[in-house]
């Protein structure tokens, strides 16, 4: 807080450049709480015995401190520690150097900002567990951290010490200046200002840097000691959980780390930064949008405002991929910060770790548990091993009933749930979803029409079999630029067409997300994608470049319509699992075509293909308000984190006369799934 930072830079005050300085304003407290009530005995502080004067002002009801729980100083509390890695004499809790006073920590400082300038890479531990830092102007640095973290594309985040610091690399408005400077000190996904420079290797492609300001005293005095823009990314290898200990930090982060900048407060809560952005909402004004919601939020409750005098207690085990959990009861749900992709046997642990932690903090019991529909989910599989009565929710349901509950909304609603995987009921993978939903029930009525997957899951890793299967399913293959697409990146061409005619490990999907790859793939935007969503995320920011290049080519073209068709596939079938009609986008992948071989630039092909969307949606809920009188839009999963995508689709919308309701606390991705879940679950013990 301001206090703290005023006494942590003053020179008479006895905390004087403390690393962990705190009041009752400000410093840790979800990860370092091991029960509630939240009192000192309960957190890793009961091992550091308050001095006098700590002491003092910790009984003092007058005092700032007053019952400060991380109450310390130099003379009583926790200390910053260093070692550096080395080859010969390994790493372990004995080599490290601990700084009992203030030119202790300074020198530890200041050996930390010395190595970062000259390319080194250090693991600071941090509130809810290690960042790896690097200074953001060195490639060589960038370069090395990428390669030895396994994170080869993905952008980093980077800490400045102020607002008029963040102005001078990217734009910045109010709202974004409030988010930077707020208590929980989220990364704020900022616009790139066009005359700044930015180091290769940091968010090259990009149009937005994820920039941070410091938040604990010591990043604080590492940021003023450096004197620059600073990487800070989270501390473990791509895909595993964020490091929270020692012992694990030297064993998995000695191959990424030159050194280590350490404390010995223990941390009991694992924590990722926090992620947001500021949509520009048209009428609604700036929107708030969660990318990952962890750090400064996690675990404050979500409200279920239309199922308030819900008595039911439960638990939403969530998703496979950017999973969550939701403990709820009382018309309140208690929803995990992000934990990961369950894949990893680690992120797994992680997850089960957090389960059993808020069951115990928040005193939790669960008689009934809420999975997805996904048989192969590790979350499904947990909850139906449990022996306890288990609801299943549509994937593509929870997204929509998270944005139901977000805003007290009973339904019915028509909800857009545009991702990029989820299980269908009718066997398929589920993506381009319109619901007709309430808060019990849906209605499948429009999807887009299905596109092939060779191979599966690979597909999703070589987006060119993707826009193979789509070329093949549009029956577009014989066109020129198809043909020179197939030869240049398909070279198994042959093979994915018995697969695809033979059904042979070839589902079907109806994925806005796939379809995003296989336009990113067919324009030679991203054919290799080094992260999950890297084809359609640089397929959005060549959009936003399609302003600076189109040289007077029109971005929007009637050619790129998406076309509604009857769906005939409805024998032995529910209203579940099939829709009235089907979303056609033959004619935008004719267009792209076309104006390929036309020679049409990349980024102006691809904001034509992004309007095309826009277009279909707004035609969507024309025929719902026409058919239904339904004037609610719902928009949830992943694709709707398209700023260029969202923000066209919100105006649209607006202007002819629809309310428009989005997810406002959670990410629109799968990290709401398990609050959605948890709406339907508790709707389901109300009505019994």
């Amino acid at each position: 807080c301001a206090d703290c930072l005023r006494e942590l830079d003053d020179p008479a005050d006895r905390r004087y450049r403390y690393p962990f300085i705190n009041c009752t304003n400000c410093g840790p407290r979800f990860t370092i709480m091991r029960k509630l009530p939240y009192d000192r005995p309960e957190t890793p502080m009961a091992q550091f015995e308050m001095c006098p004067a700590c002491q003092a002002e910790y009984n003092d009801p007058a005092d700032r401190r007053f019952h400060a729980q991380p109450d310390a100083c130099f003379e009583c509390g926790p200390e910053i520690g260093w070692i550096e890695a080395d080859a010969q004499k390994g790493l372990s809790p004995e080599g490290i150097s601990w700084a009992k006073n203030v030119d202790e920590s300074d020198a530890i400082f200041q050996r930390a900002a010395q190595l970062i300038k000259k390319g080194g890479i250090v693991a600071v531990k941090g509130l809810g567990g290690y960042h790896l830092v690097c200074d953001a102007a060195n490639e060589t640095a960038l370069a090395a951290l990428r390669a030895r973290k396994h994170r080869p594309g993905k952008a980093f985040a980077v800490m400045l010490s102020s607002v008029e610091e963040a102005r001078t690399v990217c734009q910045v408005n109010d709202a974004e200046a409030a988010q930077l400077r707020s208590p929980a000190r989220p990364i704020v996904l900022l616009r790139k200002r066009s005359d700044a420079s930015f180091a290769k290797g940091l968010a090259d492609e990009l149009p937005e840097l994820g920039v941070m300001l410091p938040t604990t005293p010591v990043q604080h005095l590492l940021l003023h000691e450096f004197g620059g823009m600073l990487v800070m990314t989270s501390g473990n290898i791509h895909d595993e959980p964020i490091v929270i200990d020692e012992e694990t930090a030297f064993s998995q982060l000695a191959g990424v780390a030159d050194a280590f900048l350490v404390n010995n407060r223990e941390i009991v809560g694992r924590y990722d930064d926090s992620v947001v952005r500021i949509i520009d909402g048209g009428a609604a004004g700036d929107i708030v949008q969660f990318i990952r919601r962890a750090r400064g939020y996690a675990p404050l409750p979500v409200a279920v405002p239309c199922l308030e005098n819900s008595k039911a207690e439960l638990l939403a085990v969530g998703p496979e991929q950017k999973s969550t959990l939701t403990y709820a009861r009382s018309g309140k749900a208690f929803v995990s910060q992000h934990v990961g992709d369950l894949e990893s046997a680690a992120v797994f642990d992680a997850w089960n770790e957090t389960r059993a932690r808020y069951a115990d903090l928040l005193h939790f019991d669960p008689k009934h548990l809420v999975c997805d529909y996904h048989p192969e989910y590790l979350s499904t599989k947990w909850a139906l091993s449990q022996g306890m009565p288990v609801t299943r929710v549509q994937h593509h349901h929870a997204h929509i009933l998270s944005v139901m509950g977000e805003n007290n909304l009973e339904g019915p609603v028509c909800g857009f749930a545009f991702d990029g995987t989820g299980y269908g009921l009718d066997g398929a993978i589920w993506g381009g979803e319109v619901l007709l939903s309430n808060l019990q029930a849906y209605e499948r009525f429009v999807n887009f029409a299905y596109i092939p997957l060779p191979g599966g899951a690979a597909a999703i890793k070589d987006p060119a079999r993707i826009a193979y299967g789509a070329l093949w399913s549009f029956d577009l293959l014989e066109h020129e630029q198809a043909q020179r697409f197939v030869s240049e990146h398909v070279p198994h061409a042959e093979v994915f067409q018995q697969m695809i005619e033979k059904g042979l490990n070839t589902p079907e999907t109806s994925s806005v997300g796939r379809i995003f790859d296989a336009a990113s793939a067919l324009l030679g935007i991203c054919l290799q994608p080094r992260y999950e969503g890297e084809a359609a995320i640089l397929l959005e920011a060549a959009a936003h470049r399609a302003k600076d290049e189109a040289d007077g080519a029109a971005l929007e073209d009637d050619r790129y319509r998406v076309e509604f068709i009857k769906n005939t596939a409805t024998e032995n079938s529910t209203a579940a699992d099939t829709s009235v009609l089907l979303m056609d986008v033959a004619p935008v992948f004719a267009a792209m075509l076309d104006d390929m071989q036309e020679e049409v630039p990349a980024s102006v092909i691809a904001a034509r293909f992004h309007g095309a969307f826009v277009c279909a949606i707004v035609d969507v809920a024309e025929l719902v308000r026409a058919t239904y009188g339904i004037e609610v839009m719902a928009l949830a999963g992943g694709v709707f984190m398209n700023r260029y995508l969202l923000e066209r689709v919100l105006a649209r919308l607006q202007e002819r006369g629809f309310t428009v309701a989005l997810n406002k606390e959670l990410p629109p991705n799968d990290a709401s799934i398990s609050y959605g879940q948890a709406v339907l679950g508790l709707q389901a013990q109300h009505e019994e």
